[in-house]
Order: C-alpha cells, then structure tokens, then sequence
C-alpha cells in the first residue's frame, strides 16, 4: 500500500489533469471564455443573479479581478445587468438569453463528456466518487 505522501502526490496530479481537461473543454464551448469567466456566468444562473462583489466572494477574487471578467461576458452579449433592489447603488448580473443558451450547451457537452468516461462505472463506484467530490469541496 502506497505511503501517504505518494497519494497525496496522485491526487494532486489527477486534481490537475482534471483541471486542465476542464480549461480546454471550456475553450472549446466558446474561444473567449476562461474557465473562470464560464464558472462565474454558471454561478450567475445558479444563484438567480448576483453582484460582483457576491462572485469576488465566491470564487476568492479581488474585485477587479470580477470586473474584468465581467466585462467580458457583458461585450460578448452573456450578461445583463439589473438595479439592486436591495442596494440602487448595486447592480445585479444574470445570464442573457444568448448566456443561458450557452450554459446550456455547455451542460449537455459536460454530460456527455462525463456518460463516455464514466460508462465503465457501476453505480456503486459512481456513489462513492459523488460522495468523495461532495466531501472534498465542503471541507474547502
């Protein structure tokens, strides 16, 4: 059985090569998108929109850090932008209707990435690796 630093060492390869592999896929659904840039037009639809400074926070970014990428989503049409209701000094961001049909493209494209590499998987395997992904990201 391999020590403890020797696994450490594997998951942190794998770790990056799944990172790697995510950076490319998200090149591919769109050239002028990062991966960053697509996680936080994804967090936008997830949340029901949000501020910038909600997606500073999220993703552990300085503010003008958020603004660039923003700004970005909103020159290619992602975005829309909205008064705060809570703050009419604030703005709220959301996916455009063009935002939305790209998240969703992008979804199908992660499935059936996901279906092809995991087809060899049995349902308990699957389980596990769920509930392994799960625990890691809320002990972060």
């Amino acid at each position: 059985m391999p020590g403890r630093d020797v696994t450490l060492g594997t998951i942190q390869r794998e770790l990056t090569a799944f990172a790697r592999r995510a950076r490319h896929k998200a090149a591919q659904i769109h050239p002028d998108l990062s991966l960053v840039t697509y996680s936080m037009l994804d967090h936008m639809q997830a949340s029901g929109g949000c501020r910038g400074i909600d997606l500073a926070e999220h993703f552990l970014l300085d503010k003008s850090t958020v603004s660039r990428q923003t700004a970005v989503l909103e020159r290619l049409g992602l975005i829309v932008r909205a008064a705060d209701p809570a703050d009419r000094r604030g703005q709220i961001l959301r996916p455009s209707a063009a935002g939305l049909r790209l998240l969703e493209e992008a979804h199908r494209q992660r499935r059936e990435t996901f279906e092809e590499r995991l087809a060899d998987w049995g349902d308990e395997d699957l389980e596990r690796f769920a509930g392994y992904l799960r625990r890691y990201n809320a002990e972060g």
